[in-house]
């Protein structure tokens, strides 16, 4: 009896798992926006229902939580980078061989359950930016989505306002338009996803909302906290966002 290999499935709808960003999406997408995952506190919900028998879904996360950005975090963390920040939610969750694991950065941001602050999910679209993302998609002028598994194996469309109402993106799932300009998609060890596209399309969702993260350079990989080059790049990017930050104070 034949084996049952799995097709590959399409760079439209799937995620790297261990490789380099940019090179797994070529042909398909010429650019990708790493969406950094908020942490959060609950303002309207009860601290003990942050637990996995508990815990909320989409709609009481959003209207019983602020978010807190990842620059926020290093001033209260005392942390130095977003890639300490990666590596140390990584190390939280076991995601990391243990000669790449830091337990201090760990145990640095565990810290900041003292104030009720939660950590991002892992594999799963943050419940905080779903919804904004999906009307940014909808103001490029898309009003369906397929919604698929991580596997590509099952699929299916849904009415961009149906989603927005609902809570249907499964674990570890990803959402893309129909003609394929598009993807989101989450890895399912990371605290982060992937805004894939064209760079006119990820400047527009950006101006639209000025969602935290990066550009996927050719050399960012999935685990991109250990790539010292990117230490360097995201130092830069904290510069200018904090430049940025200042300009719209005034």
């Amino acid at each position: 009896m034949a084996d049952r290999v799995l097709p590959t499935p399409e760079k439209f709808a799937s995620c790297p798992y261990d490789e380099k960003i940019l090179p797994f999406y070529e042909g398909q997408f010429d650019c990708v926006y790493v969406l950094l995952h908020p942490f959060f506190k609950p303002t309207a919900i009860g601290i003990e229902r942050f637990c996995p028998a508990e815990w909320p879904e989409k709609h009481e996360i959003i209207n019983g939580c602020e978010s807190i950005s990842w620059q926020e975090i290093l001033k209260m963390s005392g942390l130095d980078s977003l890639s300490d920040i990666d590596i140390g939610l990584r190390t939280s969750i076991g995601g990391l061989k243990e000669e790449l694991s830091n337990e201090q950065f760990s145990e640095k941001l565990a810290e900041l359950e003292e104030q009720n602050i939660i950590h991002p999910q892992e594999g799963d679209i943050a419940p905080l930016l779903e919804n904004r993302l999906l009307k940014t998609i909808k103001n490029l002028g898309h009003d369906w989505l397929w919604v698929g598994d991580e596997f590509g194996i099952e699929r299916k469309l849904h009415w961009i306002d149906d989603l927005v109402e609902k809570d249907e993106i499964p674990s570890h799932g990803c959402v893309f338009t129909h003609d394929h300009s598009l993807l989101v998609t989450t890895h399912w060890d990371s605290h982060c996803s992937f805004l894939c596209s064209s760079k006119e399309n990820i400047e527009k969702i950006l101006s639209l909302e000025p969602f935290e993260g990066f550009y996927c350079t050719p050399q960012t990989e999935v685990y991109w906290g250990h790539m010292k080059y990117n230490k360097r790049i995201l130092s830069d990017w904290f510069s200018a966002s904090l430049q940025t930050s200042r300009k719209c104070e005034r």
